[in-house]
């Protein structure tokens, strides 16, 4: 059994010692605390390959006070890739990879590997895109290929061969990729699944490939290391998949006793990537990511695509109270948590873990703040501008404090190890109007 609790805490004594801030098991791991560090795809790694500025980055947050943070996202092959430059977990990433995870630790956090094929969305990043059945990708204004049992068995064979190599590594958990469209996504779709083949068709079916790659994924790494998934309560598109068909999902996974627990999420970044995000759409800021010529098509098209939501803490709560109640494995929360009292009425009613994305990207030692006795809410403002930061480095993009008039807090957010700190307010920096974290790049 791997235990990370309270290593490397550096003798830091908290004001008040609670549920939240106590350790926290995850299968065979040990978290020192319930607070996870959400998949959010950095930007940082080079040809495929861990860099300095990615270790610097995961360090900020495991200094930072979590229990855990995650790595994300990492393909298993290279035709899984959903963005440019993304880690394909291959040999010549260990090196990297067991770095990264070594310098978490030495932090005293855990350190877990987000591994997925994204299917359908790898259009975008020139592959053709293997999906359950040939759709239409806007994204690349192409077809989809349609994955044959050849393509799914190497497919599975591929999840194998990476949560090996991250095992070796020193992860202390795998995060499988079960949502948001990418390829065990697609499958589940009843959308996006038009099979009638094994594969396809019923609950059943649609399910073979999660449940495969869980199965195969455990038997491979024993338990050694926990293994979760991040699955799709609902997709968020008309004919996708929801709650119904998504429960009874859960309560195949939960019988086969491959998993350690259900990371709960929704929205597909194939269809309607909004529906995860909530907040304001940065439309303007997205077609600037793309070349100049297609940025008019895009900011046409966009409002069809990147549906605005609005943001509501702890917005997908109601959906994943009954996970929590249907399916026997414990449950990790996720979506707009900002605030310690939704973390301990989360733990309260019952869910194992509580992931934060955006909150600790905006502010990395929030939990540490929290540790302090500071209970305030964090500093996320939910504008989303980080979104379109993924392709050169996903960072912390704040709307200019003029712009966000009746703004009070200031705070310094530091780079990184070794990086600059950057003065900011609750609406903006003060000594540069584009605040980058890690330092190295």
């Amino acid at each position: 059994m791997r235990d990370r609790a309270g290593a490397g805490d550096g003798g830091l004594v908290t004001s008040a010692q609670t549920s939240v801030l106590a350790p926290a098991p995850l299968g065979p791991v040990t978290l020192r605390n319930p607070i996870v560090k959400a998949a959010t795809f950095e930007g940082l790694a080079h040809r495929g390959l861990v860099t300095d500025a990615l270790v610097d980055y995961h360090e900020a947050v495991a200094s930072g006070g979590v229990g855990m943070t995650t790595l994300a996202y990492c393909a298993v092959s290279d035709d899984g890739r959903g963005a440019p430059g993304e880690i394909v977990v291959s040999d010549d990433a260990v090196p990297g990879l067991a770095r990264l995870a070594e310098v978490v630790h030495r932090q005293g956090a855990a350190a877990s590997i987000q591994l997925g094929h994204a299917g359908p969305v790898a259009t975008g990043t020139g592959h053709k895109g293997l999906a359950p059945s040939r759709v239409f990708a806007p994204q690349a204004m192409r077809y989809t290929r349609a994955a044959t049992d050849d393509d799914l068995n190497r497919v599975v064979q591929a999840f194998v061969d990476a949560a090996r190599r991250s095992v070796d590594a020193g992860f202390d958990a795998l995060e499988l990729h079960f949502g948001h469209g990418y390829l065990i996504s697609a499958f589940l779709s009843p959308k996006l699944n038009r099979r009638s083949d094994r594969w396809g068709g019923t609950v059943e079916n649609r399910a073979r490939l999660a449940r495969q790659v869980a199965s195969e994924v455990r038997a491979a790494v024993q338990n050694h290391v926990a293994v979760i998934a991040k699955f799709n309560m609902a997709d968020g598109v008309p004919g996708g998949l929801w709650l119904d068909e998504s429960l009874a999902i859960g309560q195949l996974l939960a019988s086969d006793g491959t998993l350690d627990a259900l990371e709960l999420t929704g929205g597909s970044s194939f269809e309607n990537p909004m529906y995860l995000f909530r907040g304001e759409a940065p439309i303007a800021e997205m077609a600037e990511t793309f070349p100049r010529a297609l940025r008019p098509a895009f900011k046409l098209t966009a409002k069809r695509f990147m549906r605005e939501y609005p943001f509501e803490e702890a917005y997908f709560l109601p959906y994943a109270r009954q996970f929590r109640d249907a399916v026997s494995m414990p449950m990790i929360l996720l979506g707009g948590v900002n605030r310690l009292d939704t973390v301990e009425r989360a733990l309260g009613e019952g869910f194992a873990l509580v992931a934060m994305g955006r909150a600790l990207l905006r502010e990395p030692d929030l939990v540490r703040r929290w540790q302090s006795g500071d209970a305030g809410d964090g500093r996320c403002v939910h504008c989303n501008k980080c979104m379109p930061t993924i392709y050169r480095g996903t960072h912390c993009v704040l709307v200019p404090a003029d712009q966000r008039p009746g703004v009070r807090v200031r705070a310094r957010v530091r780079s990184g190890r070794g990086g600059r700190e950057a003065a900011l307010t609750e609406g903006g920096p003060v000594d540069d109007q584009r605040p980058r974290w890690p330092g190295r790049r």
